[in-house]
């Protein structure tokens, strides 16, 4: 079966995120929600996206094919329905639909289709703050799979580990004389990833391939370190994609970071406001601030965007695709893609230079900056320009 996952309705709700990728290659838990179904299912996927984004992520469509809504995190029971699916059939959540058979000449009506009833529990992605409010269960049920029937690497002598029954490590890992505390949730440490002397991690706690913990760094707990990412200083409750750093002292909390960005030294954000009240965070959809129905919330960043020294973020920012924030005092709670400033003001940040900065960043890590991810960010550009004060 070719299965084909599509963006669904909480698109909107995911940017910045899903500027630059679809709704499946958000990483939350272990594994990229593309990566679960994959593993789950045993296949590969494509993917029905913004077709600007459809160069980069391509679909394959065939004769038979299984539609997959990607905002649903799969686990066995919900794979082995879509594995089963067969014509005319859809799986359906409520009035949310979960996935659908269609064949390359179907034009698809759901009330000519037999509606299979999904009721049970399972992770879903709507909104930018799910993908750290629930990454302590996304983590949990990655680590299940992934571990299952599988012996880990052993622990070393030097470490200090807390129910080392929860700790999973793989291939090429280095780790020595630090704490691993797995008693309040899972510790997976991916494969030639790096945990650097007197670091003290509380799980639940993903280290994907390639990362690394800096030295003394301090870890609580639904905590992930994406694909060769890096870490240091005070991190609670923080998804980082692939490729970003936040590599020295300073606190980053209830947070999510795209791809390639990074925090300076001694940057901070505030995850709780100082009345406890709500946090509210910006709306690409509404444009205007949401309620989260949150109290701990930070920062929201979206791929390719960096902060200077010192940077102090206030409850709830919402960062753009490829800003660069700098000076002292904190920068508006909502700073638009390509901005380049801080709280004494912002001016645009052209694509020549950003492209600049992009290409010079991700050379380092021997990744090539293409005609593809120009183009991206060429229509992040232009799309954001209506939030820029230019």
């Amino acid at each position: 079966m070719n299965y084909i996952l599509f963006d669904g309705p909480a698109r909107n709700a995911l940017l910045p995120f899903t500027f630059t990728r679809p709704v499946a290659d958000i990483l939350v838990g272990i594994m990229t929600i593309r990566q679960k179904w994959e593993a789950h299912l045993r296949s590969t996927t494509t993917t029905v996206t913004e077709e600007y984004l459809s160069e980069k992520f391509p679909m394959v469509e065939l004769e038979e094919n299984v539609m997959i809504n990607a905002s649903f995190l799969p686990n066995n029971v919900l794979a082995e329905m879509v594995s089963n699916l067969g014509p005319n059939q859809a799986i359906f959540k409520g009035d949310d639909v979960v996935a659908f058979y269609a064949d390359d000449q179907q034009e698809v009506d759901f009330d000519t289709y037999e509606i299979l009833e999904y009721n049970e529990d399972c992770i879903t992605i709507e909104n930018t703050w799910d993908i750290f409010s629930k990454n302590d269960l996304a983590i949990r049920e990655d680590f299940e799979f992934l571990a299952e029937d599988r012996k880990s690497q052993p622990i070393p002598a030097s470490v200090n580990a807390i129910a080392p029954e929860n700790i999973f490590i793989e291939e090429g890992a280095k780790l020595e004389f630090v704490t691993l505390n797995a008693s309040t949730g899972p510790i997976y440490i991916g494969k030639d990833s790096e945990i650097m002397e007197g670091s003290i991690i509380r799980g639940p706690f993903a280290l994907c391939d390639n990362a690394q913990v800096k030295m003394g760094a301090k870890v609580y707990g639904a905590t992930t370190v994406g694909p060769h990412s890096r870490i240091g200083g005070e991190v609670k409750n923080a998804v980082l994609f692939a490729y970003s750093n936040k590599g020295h002292d300073g606190f980053l909390g209830d947070s999510v970071l795209g791809e390639w960005c990074n925090i300076g030294a001694d940057s901070n954000n505030s995850n709780l406001k100082n009345n406890y009240e709500e946090v509210k965070l910006w709306s690409y959809e509404t444009e205007s601030f949401a309620k989260t129905g949150l109290q701990f919330c930070g920062l929201m960043m979206g791929d390719h965007s960096k902060c200077g020294i010192n940077t102090m973020f206030n409850t709830g920012t919402v960062v753009g695709v490829s800003a660069n924030i700098f000076g002292s005092g904190f920068p508006r709670n909502f700073v638009p893609s390509f901005s380049w400033g801080g709280a004494a003001g912002f001016t645009t940040y052209v694509t020549k230079k950003a492209f600049e900065t992009a290409r010079l960043v991700m050379s380092r890590r021997n990744v090539d900056f293409d005609e593809k991810e120009a183009a991206i960010l060429e229509h992040i550009f232009e799309e954001s320009k209506k939030w820029r004060k230019e």
